[in-house]
């Protein structure tokens, strides 16, 4: 089989790292360029991570977007929002393909991405173009994809976990809340520097989480009828590199049992390779992996289904969902690079 030519821009951020480990250990992938901000001055990569040597050969480079989409077949861009949209448009007129992990291509409301993210949005007429890259919803469209928009890690666990209650009508689709929480990892390199711990906090509370409007806008799509979600959500600091862990708390339409939930969340994963039905999500069990662990509880008193999911977030939540997406689109195994 020919190789498939990837390239990683930002691989000088977690993500990018992380992108850069799993495609090291891709089959049918070649990696043809890094690159980040290397203000003209070109590093060996074995350089910028010593525990590459003897595994990478490679130089990291100044973003070049011509010489990239020409050494390329797809490209993905780990960079800070905002960035993306002035890259990758350059790139899709050239053939190539893109899978892009900031939040730029996210939301299909352009008002409400430049509303989020404070910024105007300079490529609007790629956002009809993009797909969402969560498989376990949209593999069919990923399969046709050229724009890949690789979800939010926050999202991925939330979403993951209000689906299948929601599909079987189980819960209200009002007053949803999750309490999340991620490994400092989730903050970037800078934040990571700057961090003062062991240290657990809540931040960007009372509703002004830019993932917010991603994940209601996948849950009010998930609903035939269209009906639209409002999602208390809190996200907080966890004491550790990596791992994510949300609890969702729905209120259930009638009364059930935890043994009645499980089977809903058994069948509705029943076929995925990655999503897992667990008795304890807990973010060890998910470190370094591509899974994210589901488990669910009914608290009787109060009436409330309580999910808990847990993913890694620099896998799942955001490099290796990208090239499970990846994967999907070259038409290999899914779980290629992943297990």
């Amino acid at each position: 089989m020919t190789k498939v030519k990837v390239s990683i821009i930002g691989v000088k951020g977690y993500a990018g790292e992380e992108l850069l480990k799993i495609l090291l250990r891709h089959k049918f992938v070649e990696i043809v360029s890094v690159s980040g901000r290397m203000d003209g001055k070109p590093r060996h990569i074995c350089e910028m991570y010593p525990y590459l040597k003897g595994k990478a050969d490679i130089f990291c480079e100044d973003i070049v977007e011509e010489k990239i989409s020409e050494l390329s077949d797809v490209v993905f861009t780990a960079l800070p929002h905002g960035v993306p949209m002035s890259i990758v448009p350059a790139i899709l007129s050239k053939g190539k393909k893109v899978i892009d992990l900031s939040g730029d291509f996210r939301l299909r409301n352009i008002k409400e991405y430049e509303k989020w993210y404070g910024i105007d949005h300079s490529a609007k007429a790629l956002i009809k173009r993009a797909v969402y890259g969560l498989p376990e919803i949209y593999r069919n469209k990923i399969k046709r994809a050229s724009l890949i928009a690789n979800p939010g890690c926050y999202p991925t666990t939330v979403i993951l976990g209000c689906l299948p209650l929601l599909k079987k009508d189980l819960v209200h689709k009002t007053g949803i809340i999750s309490d999340s929480k991620s490994g400092i990892s989730g903050g970037g390199r800078n934040f990571v520097k700057n961090y003062s711990g062991p240290d657990t906090y809540a931040y960007k509370i009372a509703g002004i989480h830019r993932h917010i409007p991603e994940i209601e806008q996948e849950i009010t799509l998930s609903d035939i009828l269209g009906s639209p979600v409002r999602i208390t959500f809190t996200p907080h600091i966890l004491a550790q590199e990596r791992g994510m862990l949300s609890t969702i708390y729905m209120k259930l339409k009638h009364k059930s049992d935890r043994e009645e939930l499980f089977a809903v969340f058994r069948k509705y994963y029943s076929k995925e390779i990655f999503v897992r039905v667990v008795e304890s999500a807990h973010t060890k069990h998910v470190e370094n992996t591509n899974f994210c662990d589901i488990s669910v509880d009914v608290d009787r008193r109060t009436g409330y289904a309580i999910v808990t999911s847990a993913i890694d977030n620099l896998v799942k939540g955001a490099a290796g969902q990208a090239v499970q997406n990846l994967n999907i689109m070259c038409g290999f195994k899914e779980q290629e690079g992943l297990l």
